[in-house]
């Protein structure tokens, strides 16, 4: 008898730390598990945000390390290496990724580079008076376009003596590319062109003087000038021969700055989103 109300007390009394020590232990997983996933969610998150706040950085340093070598033309070995350090931290950033055209189409305006063929027209500028070099773009026009589309260098230039500052007159180096992989783009360039020639006031006024009527003759003149548009083809002439191009690798993209790199030695170039440029 004392065996079987031994029996009938222990039972309860076993079974009961077995339910309680179950339902603690299910409760417990589950929470940690929510816990630990929203953890993983935020610190996600937070790496996303530190990656885009570094991303600025190292762009403003960049755009800094340029700032002082008036686009490329008196930039010293020390600030050239200075600047290519940055340019690879930049272009880390998504070196990865293919150029999105839509991303690319628009103008952008150049803040450095080390390409001779443009470093000699600040150098030009430098050393002659009568010759001044404004703002250069590379404007893109690919916006439904998957393969490539036409691209073209602007310079604005001028002869103070003769035309306005800065924005005097514009030369137009107009190419087609063709993308060629995902990173690359193939030149073939076109025609050069020069257009939109402001003439100033005091040319002006020897053509067209204020204080006497303008004839027929000097208005014809002076909308002559303002409209002139001289344009030379460079495709090729013979068939079967290739037009004048070159290889242009894109090494960097997003919504306010563009890098590209000239392939054979051709230079560096860092560009910001600029203004619509109408030509």
């Amino acid at each position: 008898m004392d065996r079987i109300a031994s029996a009938a007390i222990s039972c309860p009394a076993f079974s009961t730390p077995r339910v309680c020590r179950i339902k603690p232990f299910g409760l417990n997983i589950n929470t940690d598990h929510r816990k630990r996933f929203s953890c993983r969610v935020n610190t996600t998150a937070a790496k996303v945000v530190d990656s885009e706040l570094d991303l600025e950085y190292k762009k403003h340093d960049l755009l800094r390390a340029v700032q002082e070598t008036q686009r490329g033309l008196t930039a010293t070995s020390d600030q050239r290496s200075v600047i290519e350090e940055a340019l690879v931290t930049v272009e880390g950033f998504n070196g990865g990724e293919a150029i999105d055209l839509m991303k690319l189409d628009g103008t952008w305006r150049l803040q450095y580079t080390s390409a001779p063929d443009v470093v000699v027209l600040f150098e030009a500028a430098s050393r002659f008076p009568f010759f001044q070099v404004g703002q250069i773009f590379q404007k893109f026009e690919c916006r439904d376009r998957s393969d490539g589309g036409i691209i073209r260098n602007v310079v604005q230039w001028s002869v103070p003596s003769l035309l306005e500052e800065q924005e005097g007159a514009t030369l137009v180096v107009t190419a087609k590319f063709d993308k060629v992989s995902s990173r690359n783009i193939y030149l073939q360039f076109e025609e050069i062109s020069v257009r939109n020639i402001n003439i100033n006031e005091q040319v002006q006024a020897l053509l067209a003087p204020a204080i006497l009527p303008r004839s027929f003759v000097n208005l014809q003149i002076l909308q002559f000038i303002r409209t002139f548009n001289a344009q030379i083809p460079v495709t090729a002439t013979s068939p079967g021969r290739r037009s004048v191009g070159g290889l242009y690798y894109l090494s960097y993209l997003d919504n306010n700055m563009l890098l590209g790199r000239s392939v054979g030695g051709g230079g560096v170039f860092v560009f910001t989103k600029s203004q619509p440029l109408e030509l």
